[in-house]
């Protein structure tokens, strides 16, 4: 897993050979193209066409109605058309110039990625489905799909599965629709473990934890030392004991150390790092940062664990985690106490305010 990573095609020129040729590679296997996708490429085709055709219709309007002030003698009038009819023309080919270079610079970052990617033995996507992993961040919402996404292929049989990128998903529709988009990176463990979330409390709003699921707070455990000023631990009830198994002294410091920006959950054999900012495309310090964490703290958790088995079950062969700690007890979170409280105030108001 201490694979040494080449960071140098993040960064070295690309040449527009190269990225015609990931285009035209891309497009022959149905890649889908993340936020680029075909609606924006359609958008951008209407309107290039579309702002030609108003810079002709301008230019012929302002010429037409210069020329009439021409023969009319009001020379210094004319120029209000043609400065009017200049501006006009400038808007639009600096909006299509921005929108054509927008659409080359997507491919020319997605060809950087895959050239990234290929170079390590890994596989970059633009854009991929609903990956279905069962942590807190990827059950929410609709339309949840992933962008930029880098992964590991497994291809000499011995790495170990990962998977980053930016995970979007859509809540509410119409006029109160909204997108939210984190950063995640999923390492998979050998061992099922009982479900643990380690909230940074880096990240945290006025209102506590920016995590889209709340936990019932009887579940949070204290660690040694200074850890709980970085993060809150929950475990399931009755499994303190296995909690301290797997967060021990040297892992705890290497979670302060590597990942106290970030929320981290552990749920059936899968460790999560989430970020509630998305990670930078094609950024080294970043991913750098990802492969560090797989390498620090991946690597202790997976050590740690690789003995790991629920003495509730009693069969290590099993690989399974008793209900009760699979998964730990939800909350109803303060935000949604607060909007229910609002939704009820103004709801009351007009029913009874008004009256008065």
């Amino acid at each position: 897993m201490a694979a040494t990573i080449d960071f140098a095609p993040l960064s070295d020129p690309i040449s527009d050979a190269e990225v015609d040729e990931y285009r035209t590679r891309a497009k022959a296997s149905g890649v889908q193209f993340g936020t680029w996708s075909a609606a924006n490429v359609v958008v951008v085709a209407m309107f290039v066409p579309f702002a030609l055709v108003m810079l002709a219709a301008s230019l012929g309007v302002g010429v037409t109605f210069a020329s009439a002030l021409w023969r009319e003698g009001a020379i210094l009038e004319m120029l209000v058309p043609l400065l009017f009819t200049a501006l006009w023309v400038g808007i639009l080919v600096y909006i299509s110039v921005r929108m054509i270079r927008a659409v080359r610079g997507r491919w020319r970052t997605w060809a950087r990625l895959d050239r990234f990617a290929r170079a390590n033995g890994l596989e970059y996507s633009p854009a991929a489905g609903d990956p279905g992993y069962p942590g807190a961040i990827f059950s929410i919402g609709h339309s949840r799909h992933v962008a930029d996404r880098i992964r590991s292929t497994g291809a000499d049989g011995t790495s170990r599965y990962f998977d980053f990128g930016n995970f979007r998903y859509t809540t509410g529709s119409g006029k109160n629709q909204s997108t939210r988009t984190w950063g995640f990176l999923a390492f998979r463990l050998d061992r099922r473990l009982p479900h643990m979330v380690l909230d940074s409390r880096a990240n945290n709003s006025l209102f506590g934890t920016n995590l889209p699921a709340a936990f019932d707070k009887d579940q949070v455990l204290s660690l040694e030392g200074d850890f709980d000023r970085y993060f809150t631990l929950y475990c399931p009830r009755e499994y303190e004991r296995d909690a301290l198994y797997v967060f021990t002294p040297d892992l705890m410091a290497l979670l302060v150390d590597e990942a106290a920006p970030f929320d981290v959950e552990i749920v059936d054999d899968w460790m999560f790092v989430y970020s509630n900012k998305p990670f930078r495309t094609g950024d080294a310090a970043t991913y750098a940062r990802l492969f560090r964490i797989m390498d620090t703290v991946g690597a202790k958790a997976l050590r740690q664990t690789v003995r790991y088995a629920d003495e509730r079950v009693g069969d290590f062969a099993a690989n399974i985690v008793a209900p009760q700690g699979a998964r730990l007890k939800r909350a109803v979170s303060v935000w949604a106490i607060l909007i229910g409280i609002a939704i009820f105030a103004i709801w009351a108001w007009m029913i009874f305010g008004t009256r008065g």
